[in-house]
């Protein structure tokens, strides 16, 4: 049993939050990975910015590029968790990156070096479950959990993905990419509930869950709840004071007014 099995398997345990690295910097990332984990992140997903997120809405996009603009890379974001390893950070950090920059940085390589960051897990989005045996039969010979994602079309697939999952299953809502969302379909607890009773580890369910009426929601089907766009959305619309010595104070507990809001409602 992981790290992440454990903690997603008390009931107080639920919230998993989504941020992208670099995003306004490396430095704010640091200081608002500190507040999640003050505010009781179960685990906090990473984002690696890359050049064509295909699963992401456009608020993640956007986040990305800027943060690109900026030059961050993968290797900057395994620094990074190397260094809040080193200062006693101990919320699982999961790395969210897409296929190409695993490829280019060296798929055992990647595994190896995250772990060796303090990272606890990997999310590849645009990796079928059907070509990613390689990676995880390296992630199994790293103790390193490759984490699944099911979608509402996957069906028969469900317990073939969920068979030898580590860590947790990521539940995707909705079709699409993520983004902030009003609606989601009618039969959208009854694919978790299934998902949930299949899977031999905790699961849990992401995009298009942005207020704190969706986390409660769906809480009730799964033992996560990701919020991602949300609070993206909210750390560009606190941006420039983020990047003012003489306001990030303010914007950061304004930031955790925001995380509040989404536990409690």
């Amino acid at each position: 049993m992981t790290a992440l099995d454990v903690r997603l398997r008390k009931a107080e345990q639920y919230f998993i939050p989504f941020i992208m690295a670099g995003d306004p910097s490396l430095e704010v990332t640091k200081r608002i990975l500190r507040l999640l984990q003050e505010e009781g992140a179960a685990a906090i997903e990473l984002g690696v910015p890359f050049s064509d997120p295909m699963a992401d809405g456009p608020v993640i996009q956007v986040a990305s590029e800027r943060a690109l603009k900026k030059g961050v890379t993968l290797q900057d974001v395994l620094r990074l968790g190397e260094e809040l390893h080193a200062e006693g950070f101990h919320t699982p950090l999961i790395l969210f990156t897409y296929f190409n920059p695993v490829l280019h940085h060296g798929v055992e390589a990647l595994v190896e070096d995250a772990k060796a960051s303090g990272f606890a897990g990997l999310i590849v989005p645009d990796l079928p479950h059907e070509e990613s045996a390689p990676l995880r039969r390296i992630g199994n010979r790293c103790a390193f959990p490759i984490i699944p994602l099911v979608t509402p079309t996957s069906k028969e697939r469900i317990e073939q993905i969920v068979a030898d999952a580590e860590g947790f299953v990521y539940c995707v809502s909705s079709l699409g990419t993520t983004g902030m969302r009003q609606y989601f379909a009618d039969d959208v607890e009854a694919f978790l509930d299934t998902v949930r009773a299949a899977s031999p580890v905790p699961t849990a369910v992401g995009f298009g869950i942005s207020t704190g009426e969706h986390v409660q929601r769906f809480r009730r089907h799964a033992d996560a709840v990701v919020v991602g766009s949300a609070l993206v959305g909210k750390i560009e619309e606190c941006r420039s004071d983020l990047l003012d010595p003489n306001r990030i104070d303010h914007a950061l507990a304004s930031f955790s007014r925001f995380v509040r809001q989404l536990k409690s409602e």
